[in-house]
Formats: C-alpha cells, sequence, structure tokens
C-alpha cells in the first residue's frame, strides 16, 4: 500500500469512527426544518461544530513540530484508552438532550427569511444550536485526533481532513434524505457503536508503532 492510500485509508478510518452517529442528530434536525429553520442552517452548523473540534486539536500537529516523535507517540495511548471505555461502558444514550435541542431550534418563533447569505447563517443563533450539539457529541473525538494530528506531517494532515470534511459532507446528504426513513440513522449508529472502538483501539496502536514509541515502555 502506497503512502497516499495508507494515509486516505487512515482518514477514512478515523472519520467514520469519529463521526458515524452525527447521522443521528442530523436527521433529526433536518426533520424539523421549517420557514425560519433550513437545511443550511444545519449544515453550516455541522461544519462549523467539527471545523471547531479539529482547530482544538491542531495544537497536537504543533506540538509534533516541536516534541520527538517518539514521545510524541505516547499520546496514541489516549485514543486506546477511549476505544477500551467504549467497549467496557453501556451505550452513552444522548438523545434525549439532543431532542431537546432540536425541540428547542424549532419552537423559536421568528421572522420568515426567504433568502439568507452565508455570512447570516453562520450568525444566526439557530446555526450555532446545531454546532453546540455538534462540539458536545464529539467531546471524545478531541482525544483521538490531537495524537492522530501530532504524528502526522502536513501533506498526511491535509488529506485525513479532507476525506473527514467529505465524511461530514456525506453524512449531511445521507441525514437530509433519511428524514423520511429515520430508523435507518439509528440503525447505522447502533451498529457503527460496535465496530468504532475497536477502530479507535487500531488507531492508537499505528500511532504508538509508527513513531516507535514503544521503545520506551518495553525494554529492547
Amino acid at each position: 500500500m502506497s503512502w497516499l492510500e495508507g494515509t486516505i485509508a487512515t482518514g477514512a478510518a478515523v472519520a467514520l469512527a469519529t463521526t458515524f452517529d452525527d447521522n443521528i442528530y442530523l436527521t433529526s434536525f433536518f426533520s424539523k426544518v421549517s420557514r425560519t429553520f433550513r437545511p443550511r442552517h444545519v449544515v453550516v452548523g455541522e461544519f462549523l461544530g467539527f471545523t471547531t473540534l479539529v482547530s482544538v486539536s491542531l495544537i497536537g500537529f504543533f506540538g509534533g513540530l516541536i516534541v520527538s516523535d517518539m514521545w510524541l507517540g505516547l499520546l496514541g495511548i489516549i485514543p486506546i484508552m477511549i476505544g477500551i471505555h467504549q467497549l467496557m461502558s453501556k451505550d452513552d444514550d444522548n438523545s434525549e438532550d439532543i431532542t431537546h435541542e432540536v425541540e428547542q431550534i424549532h419552537t423559536e418563533v421568528g421572522r420568515p427569511r426567504i433568502k439568507q447569505s452565508l455570512w447570516s447563517t453562520i450568525k444566526d443563533p439557530k446555526t450555532h444550536r446545531v454546532s453546540a450539539v455538534t462540539i458536545s457529541n464529539g467531546g471524545n473525538n478531541v482525544g483521538i485526533y490531537i495524537p492522530l494530528f501530532a504524528s502526522s506531517t502536513l501533506p498526511s494532515l491535509s488529506i485525513i481532513l479532507s476525506v473527514c470534511y467529505m465524511t461530514i459532507g456525506f453524512w449531511c446528504f445521507c441525514s437530509y434524505n433519511l428524514t423520511r426513513f429515520p430508523g435507518i440513522s439509528a440503525l447505522v449508529a447502533r451498529y457503527g457503536r460496535k465496530i468504532a472502538p475497536f477502530v479507535i483501539i487500531y488507531l492508537g496502536l499505528s500511532i504508538i508503532i509508527k513513531n516507535e514509541s514503544y521503545r520506551l515502555i518495553l525494554p529492547v
């Protein structure tokens, strides 16, 4: 496998493992679209929330510029612990919190807006509420992104982020079209939660092995 194929595979693995359940709340948001709450609020809010998570995680990449790779590789322990925790714990059901946020947006009263610019959509409080759900739902993502970004070069990071953003766009497209079949998104998330911990653990191990950080732990 070439460097490019391996990087794309890594990006796809981390994107699917950390964003697969976004389609649940995205489907809920899209199902509440009205004259004042439009699909663009959901899409822009999702991308803004994900960008916030990525921005925070970039401290790992910049840290990788000044700290040796072997020590940075120890950060791979974080996703391993997250994956093990997900395997050992019961499914965290935050559907009630998400439903509350969706209903809160749906009940807000505002003037119908026939046409709205991108900047106006970004500043809209309804967009911010979607972003808030994305950020709260992706809290563990930062613990996975930071070690991955820290062990990445600028070209590989660019590819990984491109794959992640395309995956977010894919979830938005699917969720918009699944509003007629909301049960499918729940089914995808249910099976995704069973697979994701193993993918996350694999990512953590690959970070440790790639940077040869095991030499700091095991006798050689």
